[in-house]
């Protein structure tokens, strides 16, 4: 039997109380993992499906004191390099604040002011064309929301933004510039996580800079978001991302009772995650909690269930065996 689980999930709670944002997070750690993090339109569908008996909550995203702008995709999941792009010569050059990402014919990108209406390209991950040019004059935001509600979003990532169908698709606009899903803020999530998502309402002015600005949700039938000042009081949502389960299983049965009843054992990909989980192992009634590791035979390597490579490890001295049947386990003691 071995060991106690930890099950990776990812509920929200209302909370119909009136506080600062700041209040709010604090309660939200105090009570559960922080407040509300939404990292894609899954995530998003989740937030709005027990729509509470209010107009608008707090969410974890707040703007920097710092103010510095970081560029992000808007396909969830996609991460910007710095040394993977292709900017074009001189840019990006931020000519009276241009915060979203343009596609020129020779595929060479420039940054360009999101509210500039112009035409803008679609990516669709479920079709044989991929790439669709939209001939519609609209913001980078309204951009953002037709690709999302008609493909799968603008197009993200070297990956996708380099071709020669690509070359083809905009061989048949007049437009110089045409959209796609690039954009730069300064804005972080409370829990520090890198989530590029963003659902903002048609008429966010993304040139806005105000370091007390925090974001709430509006519950309507497409939740957009909004800002308002961080000192205003209003009801929150927050978020558990961890729970530890005190029944005694070996890791396949973890793993199955994990999928059925929650969302899948838990996953550590960086140290603050493996100091959360570890503060948390601490209430367990064994020497050793399961985790979401599995050693593959057939590849030779570790992987998490749940899809991530193994970058981060924290293995006991004596405590990696690469062997067929292994799994991984934290101790609850010690260095966990």
């Amino acid at each position: 039997q071995c060991c106690v689980m930890f099950c990776h999930l990812y509920e929200y709670h209302y909370v119909n109380e009136e506080k600062t944002w700041t209040e709010a997070q604090q309660y939200c750690r105090e009570n559960h993992t922080d407040l509300a993090t939404v990292s894609d339109m899954e995530g998003l569908k989740r937030l709005l499906n027990k729509s509470p008996a209010m107009t608008e909550a707090w969410i974890g995203l707040y703007n920097q004191t710092d103010g510095i702008r970081r560029w992000y995709w808007s396909l969830p999941k996609v991460e910007f390099i710095e040394d993977e792009t292709e900017w074009n010569n001189n840019e990006p050059n931020d000519l009276n604040t241009e915060n979203c990402g343009s596609l020129l014919k020779s595929l060479k990108w420039n940054d360009i002011s999101c509210r500039r209406r112009g035409h803008f390209l679609c990516y669709d991950r479920n079709t044989s064309e991929k790439f669709y040019l939209i001939k519609q004059e609209k913001t980078w935001f309204e951009a953002q929301s037709y690709c999302r509600e008609n493909h799968t979003d603008l197009p993200s990532g070297l990956d996708q933004l380099q071709g020669e169908r690509l070359k083809n698709v905009l061989s048949s606009t007049d437009d110089k510039f045409v959209f796609m899903g690039l954009f730069r803020d300064s804005r972080r999530w409370s829990d520090g996580s890198s989530f590029s998502f963003r659902h903002w309402s048609k008429e966010f002015n993304d040139e806005q800079y105000n370091s007390g600005q925090c974001a709430m949700t509006v519950f309507d039938d497409e939740g957009r978001w909004k800002t308002e000042n961080c000192a205003v009081r209003k009801p929150f949502i927050c978020y558990d991302k961890l729970i530890l389960i005190k029944k005694n299983k070996t890791w396949e049965e973890a793993l199955y009772y994990c999928r059925h009843h929650h969302h899948d054992l838990v996953t550590i990909t960086n140290l603050d995650e493996q100091r959360w989980v570890q503060e948390k192992a601490k209430k367990a009634s064994t020497d050793y909690v399961w985790m979401g590791l599995r050693y593959t035979c057939t590849l030779d390597f570790w992987y998490w269930v749940r899809g991530e490579v193994v970058s981060y490890k924290n293995w006991a001295p004596d405590g990696l065996m690469d062997d067929c049947d292994m799994s991984g386990a934290m101790e609850t003691g010690g260095q966990h």
